[in-house]
């Protein structure tokens, strides 16, 4: 009889990828304390260096995800500057276990769910007890009791166990009026991929492929061109399964798309059309990266029309930006081009209500699952939007248990309460604007216009400005100073210049957008810090003409922080000390305080 342990916790994330990460986080930072169980041993799902899939996000000049996606972002770049997977592996690894009230469950499985059926509020009909999951590292099994659920696998595993209601396939056109080909409803979805990696070497090497490689020739790649010198180069369209069962088949389709991976690379090494004899095959996956199976049936189901037409929804809880990019079921054996490339109007809108269960009372889900069809989903579906609705999830999963409510009281009556935590934490709501408190719209300014308390941390077309973000320029060692009568301060806000675009890094377009790269040439760059960042600075306290520090940061890689004061002051000062560049001004977006 192997042995059971069971823990107890807040809430419960199924799924250590980058939405499972961010939900993980967000919850534990209000408080919560969270178990993230995670069947693979890194963390990172298709980011991670198991699968290695870029993540991408909203398009568009100022789109940038912030929140804890920048935070992570910012780390790789100061520690990791040839973006080396193994570093980055690290990187997502500390970021989970710095947080202390976070249990994380590496190579566990979930396996089953107790659930309990009956009449719930708000029309639920079930709700889950515990969730069972077996470490094969440890042989052992875990049975988590939690008060809420976040389903973050990809796959929706927690479906099946406990009946959520869920959909699999494409929707017909006339189902919910969308921009699509299929008339006829299907169980198709785009397929999954096992990517390939080289990396440029100063000799001349030999690849022999394998037996079970599959032979391919010049007619198999019309419409898609390797090229190992082009950073955008990621082989993601060797595809399949989509006309499969992305979930019963993935053994299967594993064993194929290993095959048509060494294939490819017998390709570009032995056909004698690439100038390829210097490169080395640095990495095949064997763990396919899905894009879509399971997804999730909500209070609301986000449809294609909502994002083409721009729907603002009231309960916004992130944004995306990502072009319909709906891949062909077929695959690399469709012929033709391999995807749609449709342009949505970034940043659009996406709603909290599609982030928890309709019939299961304790259910929040966060990825590529989310209630949302098909043709939403080519766009959603991306990580950088995922970590976004994790990191949204987390919010509400914190409102819920500090009220003793369900997720959809979250939305009835604590709606707002998210969303400024959200805004608190730098994630971009481009519907909202962060509230400024009246002591510090009222208190005397002095070093810096009003553009610093105006809720606005970054320019964006939305609100009419455009460039870098920087509200102002401080000289290094000037001050910023705030002096009203003596107020509690419950928090202050800082904003930085992280360099959303990261114009001020000296590399191509696609290694400014990615935190990770494909194939590495002899010639690969190494990054650096955002140049604009403020690299040290100086936080103080005045009370009766006296000074203290509050925070002191030297090797700042932080875009924002939100610190939670409760102290008694008559003013406060901002003091930027040195950026990472070699200008003698400091961009400052934010600095405010609520009183």
């Amino acid at each position: 009889m192997l042995e059971k342990r069971t823990l107890q916790c807040d809430l419960c994330v199924i799924g250590g990828g980058m939405a499972g990460m961010a939900a993980a986080i967000s919850a534990a930072r209000e408080g919560l304390k969270v178990v993230l169980m995670h069947e693979r041993p890194v963390l990172g799902g298709n980011a991670s260096s198991e699968i290695r899939m870029w993540i991408c996000g909203a398009n568009g000049a100022d789109n940038r995800e912030t929140g804890i996606l920048e935070e992570i972002a910012l780390e790789n770049l100061y520690r990791n500057p040839t973006k080396s997977y193994a570093v980055w592996d690290t990187v997502l690894y500390d970021f989970v276990h710095r947080e202390k009230n976070i249990t994380l469950l590496l190579n566990c499985t979930c396996m089953d769910a107790a659930v309990e059926r009956g009449s719930f509020a708000h029309g639920r009909t079930e709700r889950i007890r515990s969730v069972t999951g077996y470490q094969m590292t440890t042989q052992r099994f875990y049975e988590v009791e939690a008060a809420f659920y976040s389903d973050c696998s990809g796959d929706s595993i927690l479906a099946p166990l406990c009946g959520a209601h869920f959909r699999m396939g494409r929707e017909a056109g006339a189902e919910f009026e969308e921009d699509t080909s299929v008339h006829t409803g299907d169980s198709m979805t785009m397929g999954m991929s096992c990517l390939i990696q080289g990396r440029e070497t100063n000799r001349e090497i030999k690849y022999i492929p394998p037996e079970w490689s599959k032979k391919l020739t010049e007619k198999d790649f019309e419409h898609r061109d390797p090229d190992l010198y082009s950073d955008y180069e990621n082989f993601w369209y060797l595809e399949l399964g989509g006309d499969r069962n992305t979930i019963a088949d993935t053994e299967v389709l594993r064993d194929e798309l290993v095959s048509l991976a060494a294939g490819t690379w017998d390709y570009i090494k032995n056909s004698g059309k690439f100038d390829a004899g210097r490169w080395d095959l640095d990495f095949l996956g064997f763990l396919p990266g899905k894009r879509e199976s399971r997804r999730m049936c909500g209070e609301y189901m986000i449809t294609q029309r909502d994002i083409s037409d721009g729907r603002v929804f009231e309960d916004e809880i992130a944004y995306g930006g990502w072009k319909l990019d709906d891949h062909f079921p077929g695959g690399f054996w469709h012929r033709g081009t391999p995807n749609t490339d449709i342009p949505t109007p970034a940043p659009y809108s996406i709603p909290y209500r599609a982030l928890y269960s309709e019939n299961v009372e304790n259910l929040f889900f966060a990825g590529r699952n989310i209630s949302m069809t098909h043709m939403a989903m080519s766009s959603i579906r991306v990580m950088a939007t995922c970590a976004l609705l994790g990191e949204a999830v987390g919010k509400a999963a914190a409102v819920a248990v500090r009220n003793g409510i369900g997720p959809h009281e979250v939305y009835l009556e604590h709606m707002k309460q998210v969303q400024t935590l959200l805004l608190n934490e730098d994630c971009f709501l481009p519907s909202r604007t962060r509230q400024i408190s009246e002591a510090c719209r009222n208190a005397s300014l002095s070093g810096a216009d009003d553009t610093i308390r105006n809720g606005q941390d970054r320019a964006h077309e939305i609100y009419h400005t455009q460039g870098s973000g920087a509200a102002c320029q401080i000289p290094a060692g000037g001050e910023i100073r705030y002096r009203f009568p003596e107020t509690l301060l419950s928090c202050v806000h800082l904003v930085f210049d992280s360099d959303l675009n990261r114009s001020t890094l000296p590399v191509s377009e696609c290694e400014r957008y990615h935190s990770m790269r494909a194939c590495q040439r002899l010639d690969s760059p190494q990054l650096c810090m955002p140049k604009t960042l403020c690299r040290e600075f100086l936080l103080l306290g005045e009370r009766g003409g006296k000074r203290e520090e509050l925070l002191h940061v030297t090797d700042n890689r932080k875009r924002c922080w939100h610190l939670n004061l409760n102290k008694a002051l008559d003013g406060l000062v901002l003091i930027p000390i040195s950026g990472w560049g070699e200008s003698g001004r400091i961009p400052v977006i934010s600095f405010d305080f609520e009183g």
